[in-house]
């Protein structure tokens, strides 16, 4: 049985404080993986809850990456999706509102979308905030409650490999 959050459940789980390892962004390098990279960590909340940072990109696109904030429930197996960063690699259609672009965009999941049943994270907006992975990943952790390590990183920057 899938699970179903409120707007407000959402919200408390966004704004939850996530504290990032000091090596998080070594943590992150993706690893290649049929066609694209990847990688994921799991984070524990400081209210208890449990959540994964995902993190995926084309090998052969770069702006064709997603970074992916979900939440693990206790009573279910499956991963909730919060929010998730797109590159501009395709278009995307807001089924409920109607809305078509092709943009860098995020996605956050809502309870409207839930209830038609749909991706719980099938609402997006179009950002200008990031235009690479790394700035994604840096939105990400502005948006999402992490905090980050008393000591300063380098930024994270992705290149494929030749």
């Amino acid at each position: 049985m899938a699970v179903q959050l409120s707007d407000a459940e959402i919200t408390r789980l966004l704004a939850e404080r996530k504290a990032l390892p000091t090596n998080f962004r070594q943590l992150l390098q993706p690893k290649p993986k049929r066609g694209h990279s990847e990688h994921e960590m799991s984070i524990k909340g400081g209210a208890g809850s449990r959540f994964r940072l995902l993190i995926r990109q084309s090998l052969l696109n770069p702006l064709d990456f997603s970074v992916i904030l979900g939440y693990l429930p206790e009573e279910v197996t499956g991963l909730f999706r919060l929010r998730r960063y797109n590159g501009k690699s395709h278009e995307h259609t807001n089924k409920i509102e109607g809305g078509r672009f092709y943009e860098f965009h995020i996605h956050t999941a809502t309870e409207r979308y839930q209830e038609r049943g749909m991706d719980e994270d099938g609402f997006a907006e179009p950002t200008g905030r990031f235009s690479d992975l790394s700035g994604a990943i840096d939105c990400m952790v502005a948006d999402c409650g992490f905090d980050l390590p008393a000591e300063p990183q380098m930024g994270l920057r992705f290149t494929r490999e030749s």
